[in-house]
């Protein structure tokens, strides 16, 4: 198995292209993998200096309908017009970050929703004995305080974004159950908690942002919350990998209590 962070918020040691976003490659004996693409093509040039060749993706995956996660999608199609493209039935919502009174649109692409290729499922999805897909993230639990500010516009005024659009991938090769999940934006604790129920017990690793990124200090009770889901991962049977809408702020918080159980992963990095 070969796991590779294609882009992220922040620079390694390979020096590749580093912007606000996430994409993952997975290679298994069954599939070549996108788990998201990335906010812009600077993703394919990553990959092509990691050697990743895009021609043999045959199944992209996209975790929920942001920007960051969608962007690199249509130069992908462009490409590899074959590869299945799974993105929940809602994810071409339109959905915006909104401060006070600027309003900033953050969905995807609607030309993505063009694709031939795109499939659009309702709910969970098992594609075969490596892959299955999950939804349905009901737990409310610490979930991240950011989430306020994204909001959905529906018939030209805004909502609370449930992220019900919001979808996550396990991987099942090697003695191995691997979950990716792009932002966790239904936090990552009521993720878990939906995996135990689909699956029995816990993932082995965990790939995914927290959704904890903030550009002002945290206050007490943010800290607070952050240091609850770190003691609460660190006492699972599982490693995490984590970066892109962590924020380096919270990212330090959860590893003083976690230790070796988490990582960050920056553009270029080989996780597995």
């Amino acid at each position: 198995m070969k796991i590779i962070n294609l882009m992220e918020n922040t620079k390694g040691p390979s020096a590749l292209h580093a912007e606000h976003g996430l994409s993952i490659y997975v290679e298994t004996d069954r599939h070549k993998l996108l788990v998201d693409t990335g906010s812009s093509d600077k993703t394919w040039e990553n990959a092509a200096r990691l050697q990743v060749d895009l021609t043999q993706i045959d199944t992209v995956f996209l975790s929920h309908g942001h920007y960051d996660h969608a962007g690199g999608i249509l130069a992908f199609a462009a490409v590899n017009p074959r590869a299945k493209i799974y993105m929940h039935h809602l994810a071409g919502g339109d959905f915006y970050d909104v401060k006070e009174k600027e309003e900033r649109y953050i969905g995807i692409n609607k030309d993505i929703l063009k694709l031939p290729q795109c499939v659009l499922p309702e709910g969970g999805v098992r594609l075969d004995e490596e892959l299955s897909v999950f939804g349905n993230v009901t737990g409310r639990r610490k979930r991240p305080k950011n989430n306020l500010i994204l909001k959905k516009k529906l018939a030209g005024s805004f909502e609370q974004d449930s992220f019900s659009h919001e979808q996550h991938i396990v991987v099942e090769a090697e003695g191995r159950r691997i979950l990716l999940s792009g932002c966790a934006h239904n936090g990552i604790l009521n993720i878990l908690d939906r995996f135990r129920e689909l699956y029995g017990g816990s993932p082995d690793l965990v790939i995914s942002g927290f959704h904890m990124m903030k550009k002002e200090a945290y206050d007490a009770g943010e800290v607070e919350l952050i240091r609850d889901v770190a003691a609460e991962l660190k006492a699972m049977n599982t490693y995490f990998y984590s970066g892109h809408c962590t924020g380096l702020p919270a990212f330090a918080i959860m590893k003083e209590i976690m230790g070796e159980k988490l990582q960050y992963m920056h553009s270029g990095d080989r996780i597995v």
